[in-house]
C-alpha cells in the first residue's frame, strides 16, 4: 500500500509544481488509464480459462499470479497459507 501512497503523494506534488508553472500535464486522460486497467485485467482472462478447462486451482492462480501482474510484484509475494490437516498425532515435548 506504501508504494501506491508514495506514487499518489509524488504525482500531487508534480501537478501542483505544473499548475504553479501554468502548464499542462503531459499525463494521458483517465478514460486511457481505464483502457490500461482493462488490458492488463483482460490479459488474465485466458490463463484463468485455461486453468479452469484443465480442471486446475484457479483462486490461488488469482490471487497471487494475477494479483501481482496488475497490482504490481509487492502483492502476492507469499503464497496463500492453506490449512493443513491434523495427522492425529499430539505435540511433542
Amino acid at each position: 500500500m506504501m508504494p501506491y501512497l508514495l506514487s499518489a503523494g509524488a504525482g500531487i506534488l508534480v501537478g501542483v509544481i505544473y499548475a504553479l508553472l501554468g502548464v499542462r500535464s503531459p499525463a494521458p486522460p483517465t478514460i486511457a488509464l481505464i483502457g490500461l486497467l482493462g488490458m492488463l485485467v483482460g490479459e488474465q482472462v485466458v490463463p484463468v480459462v485455461k486453468r479452469l478447462v484443465a480442471g486446475e486451482p484457479v483462486l490461488a492462480f488469482i490471487q497471487t499470479d494475477c494479483a501481482r501482474h496488475v497490482l504490481g510484484p509487492h502483492v502476492a509475494a507469499e503464497p496463500p497459507q492453506v490449512a493443513k490437516a491434523e495427522t492425529g498425532g499430539g505435540e511433542k515435548a
